[in-house]
Parts: structure tokens; sequence; C-alpha cells
């Protein structure tokens, strides 16, 4: 049997290798090129906005919901429904009592992360990101926003801590409807905390769970974003 001829083989070599770094650029550039209709868009804060206003024509309720997850000073996971109610040119911003188990976690840690999914559109969006109070007047604005009822009950709710009965409860909530009257300011242990994030994933339901993911990253915030598809 006749030796391989080694010139014709290393130019078969060389082709492949250069046949396999032109289908990879190609293939690239359709993941970005393909980055069109419901994930296009060169800032991810307007994908998420485009996005919630479509889950706000789709869902059954509460289309602001999210998981927030936390950790403890022991690295325990915890997870909880929020509702975020704004999305900032660079960030994310819910509210909270500061005095409950999550409020300790995020202090305790100083990050956080949440997914937002909307069963009606088959999408989701997960985020993570460098966590800071917000206590100031955008706090106060969101709170003079609610019902009197719900600002009362800010008063009332000692947020993760023991309850012997709703009874107890309710009695708390008619003293400090006593105290605090008809137009109630902000509680010094309630506000907002601003999530801004490093990393913003979008996830698109695909056929036979073939799906679409795209990641947005950037090592600090206010650094440049890259973005990469990733494997279903």
């Amino acid at each position: 049997m006749p030796l391989p001829n080694t010139h014709q083989e290393r130019v078969r070599q060389l082709n492949l290798v250069a046949c396999r770094a032109s289908c990879f650029k190609t293939r690239q550039e359709t993941d970005m090129a393909d980055r069109a209709g419901k994930f296009a868009g060169e800032n991810p804060f307007d994908i998420v906005r485009a996005w919630m206003a479509e889950a706000e024509e789709a869902e059954l309720n509460d289309p602001n919901a999210i998981a927030l997850s936390t950790v403890d000073v022991d690295g325990l996971p915890n997870v909880r429904m929020v509702l975020l109610k704004d999305v900032e040119d660079d960030a994310f911003v819910f509210y909270t009592n500061y005095t409950s188990a999550k409020a300790a976690e995020l202090d305790q840690a100083g990050k956080a992360a949440f997914v937002m999914h909307w069963k009606s559109l088959r999408r989701q969006v997960r985020v993570r990101g460098i966590v800071e109070k917000e206590e100031g007047a955008k706090a106060d604005a969101y709170y003079a926003s609610r019902s009197l009822k719900s600002r009362l009950g800010a008063w009332a709710s000692d947020q993760s801590a023991p309850l012997d009965s709703r009874a107890a409860l309710m009695a708390t909530v008619a003293k400090v409807t006593a105290q605090q009257g008809t137009n109630p300011s902000r509680p010094p242990f309630w506000g907002g905390y601003r999530i801004t994030p490093v990393e913003i994933e979008f996830w698109a339901d695909g056929a036979f769970r073939l799906h679409d993911r795209f990641c947005w990253r950037r090592e600090k915030p206010g650094s440049a974003w890259q973005v990469t598809r990733l494997s279903p």
C-alpha cells in the first residue's frame, strides 16, 4: 500500500483548519445576525422594557413579578417573589422592609439575582448584579403612590418576624392607622433596593427544547456589554 503524499496531506489539513475557522466565524456572524425580532437592540434595558410591555398585555396578573434570589451568611440560597417597580437606565429597583430576611441577606452579600418568567410569552429574563439601597426621594415618591392601606400595612408589618395570629396583625394595623392618620410618611425601615446588573440573559422558548438564549455580560457596572449566544 503506497504511503500518503506528505505535502498533499499537509495541504489537506491546512484546508480543513481554514474551513473550520471559516465555519466558526460564519456561525458567530449568524448568531449575532439572528439576534433580531424580540432579541433586537443595542441596549439590554430597552429589550427588558419591550418584553415587559408585551407581558402586560398577555399575563393574567403581575407581569412585573420577579423571583429574587439571595444567600444567607452560611451561603444557603433563599428565593421569594417580589414586584419589580422600575427599570432604570442601568439598573432595576424593587421595594421591601429593611428588617426582613431578604434585606439582611442583601445587605450582607451586596449581590443578588432574579428571574422574570412569563408563561404567556414563553420567555424569561435572568439578572445578576450588585445591590445598593434606594432610600431617598425616589423611595418617598413610590411609597406615596401606594394605596393608603398599603402604606399603613408597611408600618404595621414586622416582615419575616414570628406572628401570633392574623388578629394580632390587624390589631397592629388599627393601632398604626390611629397613629399615622391618612397621610403617613415612609417608614424609616422601609425602602428600595437597586440591582445594577453585570449579567442579563434573555431566553425564549424554542421548538423541541432548542431554546434561544443571548447573554449580555460586562466586567463591572458602567463597562461595555459583550453579547454571547448560549446553547439551549
